[in-house]
């Protein structure tokens, strides 16, 4: 009789990387504060939609990358928990189905439209990295797939958790603007692999445009959105919290401008930097929205 292998779970736990669950969690947290419902009496709901949104939505679509990117990774990272061979056989593929059930199953619980927003996000993440879509061959389609499950899907389902039904349509244009600046930080990150990308065919933006014009396009993915949201909280009687994202803005455009400089040099100096400003932007803009400042229209 064969023994079965088991993966560790210190394996599984890699394989699922925490490290990358933050950002959906970040803007989860943007959804609940801009829902401009009191959190008193609603942590269990926080809790969940929190975990929903990073060790359940985000680790499954990193395992299904890894287990897509399995043949490559055996190539240039063979320490991988699959490819190493710590989650032997057919686990890789059925640990990403069991989270993808289990994110499902979360999700119905927390009401309509939560389901509705995972089950984009997870139909995003299976596309981004399995055949035949296999989104992530193309820096166009890949990062708009990655900029949306991070940014705006979380976003929504932070507000409609809160809420328990659909969120105002200021948070949805919020969460939609915040999203297309997100296609540029994702374009900001593939500066690292750009020789690798080459190699096995992965048409990011840094491949497809060079690196000076991809970063180019990159700053201006980035401001504009802003720049969009300055103007409507203007428009929307909230000229304290747009002052804060335009100064914001303004130093961005500064670290932009350093960017450009050397963009293969410095894409990590400003995600540190610059992205940092960006996401702090997100919280303030979903602090705009509560209806303690007054009517939004």
């Amino acid at each position: 009789m064969t023994d079965v292998l088991l993966p560790a779970p210190s394996a599984v736990i890699e394989l699922l990387k925490p490290i990358t669950w933050f950002p959906p969690m970040w803007a989860f947290g943007c959804g609940v504060v801009s829902s401009g419902v009191s959190p008193s009496g609603h942590w269990p709901l926080i809790v969940t939609g929190a975990l929903l949104t990073g060790p359940l939505v985000c680790a499954t679509s990193q395992v299904v990358n890894d287990w897509y990117d399995r043949h490559v990774d055996a190539i240039n990272e063979p320490h991988r928990p699959i490819p190493s061979g710590r989650v032997p056989g057919e686990w890789g593929f059925y640990i990403a189905l069991l989270w993808t059930a289990l994110s499902l199953a979360v999700a119905a619980m927390l009401g309509p439209v939560v389901l509705i927003a995972s089950t984009i996000g997870l139909a995003l993440a299976w596309a981004y990295s399995a055949p035949p879509f296999r989104l992530k061959k193309n820096g166009w389609w890949g990062n708009s797939a990655v900029a949306a499950c991070y940014e705006g899907l979380p976003w929504v389902t932070g507000a409609a958790v809160m809420a328990g039904a659909m969120p105002s349509a200021q948070v949805f244009i919020l969460a939609a603007l915040y999203s297309v600046g997100a296609h540029g930080i994702m374009t900001l990150n593939d500066f690292k692999s750009i020789e690798g990308d080459k190699r096995c065919g992965i048409g990011s933006l840094p491949v497809q445009l060079g690196a000076e014009r991809a970063a180019r396009f990159a700053c201006l993915v980035m401001a504009l959105p802003q720049l969009v949201v300055v103007s409507l909280l203007l428009l929307w009687g909230r000229p304290f919290y747009a002052a804060l994202i335009a100064l914001s803005l303004g130093v961005q455009l500064y670290l932009m401008a350093r960017l450009l400089e050397d963009p293969r040099e410095k894409a990590p100096w400003y995600n540190a930097t610059g992205v940092s400003l960006y996401v702090l932007g997100m919280l303030v803009a979903a602090i705009a929205l509560r209806p303690e400042l007054g009517a939004v229209p």
